[in-house]
């Protein structure tokens, strides 16, 4: 995957339906990517979702409209994809501040969100430690559930970071340790399928074989390279920090593109005892 290309190509594609019910799943599958890696590819590149950019762009430009117009609010609300004046009136009302009649007043201050333009900037070289290990196919023990994809950009969601608590609550992890043949503890998250608006996150150890306990799930995890990043520090935060480095300074320009497949913090006894955990990517050689 080419970031800069498909960054640009999400882009255009964005401003050219800018006028159609599209999502972000729409997107996701113009740059044949799932709905769940483009998420969180965009996101981390850009600050905001891209649902959160077609949404500001519409409210944008029917602000823009309104200020010069004498088009009704009913009108304005279907041009710009809403289902009805009062869903676009609130969501106007949240953006700009104002509602849509009082935006027709002279001298009232509206707010602008211009297209996003992509420019290379050079500064400072930044260092970012990797390693590039090959495993053969594996498996894993694992208890899992299901995500929405917004899960993984949302401020203060802690959804995932509950689902760990849980699981240090429930016996989970005692389960694990009785039923596999190492102790090392597996974070996984990959897309359900190409479409889907949810991912699955699984917390595992690896399994040797044997019986399957109820409630729990046996997650292949294939061969392949992988990208291994250490993030170091004393809590998750620096999990966060380490995934926006990964996205917008090693992949856009390592010779490395990120596979869609399945990712894993691997939390272990063996890594030095400053690091937090390990981010294992599964990545292929780029094709020049």
């Amino acid at each position: 995957m080419n970031f800069i290309r498909n960054l640009q190509k999400a882009i255009d594609y964005m401003e050219d339906h800018i006028l159609e019910p599209i999502t972000y799943e729409d997107v996701a599958r113009y740059v044949y990517m799932s709905s769940y890696h483009f998420h969180r590819t965009f996101s981390l590149l850009t600050g905001i979702t891209a649902n959160e950019y077609i949404r500001n762009r519409r409210l944008s430009m029917a602000g823009q409209e309104l200020s010069i117009s004498d088009a009704k609010v009913i009108d304005i609300a279907l041009k710009y994809a809403y289902d009805s004046p009062e869903s676009f009136t609130k969501a106007f009302a949240r953006f700009h501040g104002i509602t849509p009649n009082v935006a027709r007043r002279a001298g009232v201050k509206l707010k602008s969100f211009n297209r996003l333009l992509i420019k290379i900037k050079l500064e400072g070289g930044t260092v970012v430690d990797y390693r590039i290990e090959k495993r053969e196919a594996f498996k894993l023990l694992a208890k899992v559930a299901k995500f929405r994809n917004e899960t993984i950009s949302e401020e203060g969601n802690t959804e995932i970071p509950d689902f760990w608590k849980e699981c240090g609550e429930n016996g989970t992890f005692n389960a694990l340790k009785q039923n596999t043949c190492k102790c090392d503890i597996y974070g996984a998250c990959a897309p359900i399928s190409k479409e889907s608006t949810h991912f699955d996150y699984g917390i595992g150890m690896e399994f040797c074989g044997g019986n399957v306990p109820e409630g729990y799930t046996i997650w292949d995890v294939k061969p392949t390279l992988w990208a291994v990043f250490k993030c170091i520090g004393e809590n998750g935060d620096c999990i966060v920090k380490k995934w926006k480095e990964i996205f917008s300074e090693f992949l856009p320009g390592s010779d490395y593109n990120m596979i869609d497949d399945t990712d894993f913090e691997l939390y272990s006894d063996d890594i030095r005892a400053d690091c937090f955990c390990e981010i294992w990517i599964p990545v292929e050689k780029k094709a020049y």
